[in-house]
Formats: structure tokens, C-alpha cells, sequence
């Protein structure tokens, strides 16, 4: 077996280099597959139902999302705002939801009270297994239509959000 050293570096360099293109292959799935528990993708394990006490908000970032309890019912509310899709922060003093970008204004069950939204904050499903509340961030319900509202409207304090100009 004649191999010279110029072979053996070579078959070197080619090794490496499929090693290196392996590595890098690999990191760019690792980068670019989506999360199985961020919003949009599957089963995300919360607190139990207890733990989230009448009139609060509660924000969940794996899911993009807020769990609220009014009325002593629980609602996952998807943070996004159904007009044009601007992160909607809850308002602790006013006790809604209130969109910074065009003035929307929601109650904590995300039903919609003024502004341009076209509907209610949209919801995922929640569900108890096990003592511990399950939001499916794969299932997104559309909001309730404008008008239709269950749940109590005022708000119970000054609003964040300055009211939009006319």
C-alpha cells in the first residue's frame, strides 16, 4: 500500500470538511425547528386552576398568551390583537386588555368594548388534567363577535392606554 502523506491529508480534509458540514446542518435545524410548547405548537402544563384567583391576568410567554379568571371562569386569551395583530398588555388598574397601537379595548375575558378590533380576543382551549390546567396553543378559537359579551365590561380603574384621537 503506497499512501503517501499528501493522500492521508487529504482524506483528512475530506473528513473534516463532512464533519464540519454535518455540525453545520445540524445547527441550523436545532435553530429553525419550532418549539414544541411555544404558541402555535402543542400541550403547554400550567398551575393548577387555583392558582389563578379572580380578576387576574396572568401572562404566559411560552404561549404568547394570558390566563384569566372572571366570572370564575378560566380563559386562555391569545395576546394578539384580532385588527392588526399588536401585542395586547393587560391593565392592571383598568382591569382589560387595551391595545397600544389603535385604542382596542377588551374585558378580562377578552370580549371586546370599544375600538376597531372586528371581534374578542381570540382564545385557546384549556382543559384539567391531573389537578394542572392544559392550554392547547395549537387550537385557536376565533373571539366572540362584536356585541356579544358575557362577562363584565367596566373597567375598575384609569385605563394605561391614552384614548385614540378622532
Amino acid at each position: 500500500m503506497d499512501q503517501t502523506r499528501r493522500d492521508l491529508l487529504e482524506a483528512g480534509w475530506t473528513v473534516g470538511g463532512g464533519l464540519l458540514i454535518a455540525a453545520a446542518g445540524w445547527t441550523s435545524f436545532v435553530a429553525l425547528k419550532p418549539l414544541a410548547s411555544a404558541g402555535g405548537g402543542g400541550v403547554l402544563p400550567l398551575l393548577e386552576p387555583d392558582a389563578y384567583p379572580e380578576g387576574s391576568a396572568t401572562f404566559v410567554r411560552q404561549g404568547r398568551l394570558f390566563i384569566t379568571r372572571t366570572g370564575g371562569e378560566l380563559h386562555a386569551i391569545s395576546q394578539k390583537c384580532p385588527h392588526l395583530g399588536c401585542a395586547v398588555p393587560f391593565c392592571e388598574s383598568s382591569g382589560q386588555f387595551e391595545c397600544p397601537c389603535h385604542g382596542s379595548v377588551f374585558n378580562a375575558a377578552g370580549e371586546w368594548i370599544s375600538g376597531p378590533s372586528p371581534r374578542g380576543m381570540d382564545r385557546h382551549p384549556l382543559q384539567v388534567t391531573d389537578g394542572r390546567l392544559l392550554v392547547n396553543t395549537a387550537v385557536l378559537e376565533e373571539g366572540a363577535p362584536l356585541g356579544s359579551r358575557k362577562f363584565d365590561g367596566r373597567a375598575r380603574g384609569p385605563r394605561c392606554t391614552t384614548e385614540p384621537a378622532d
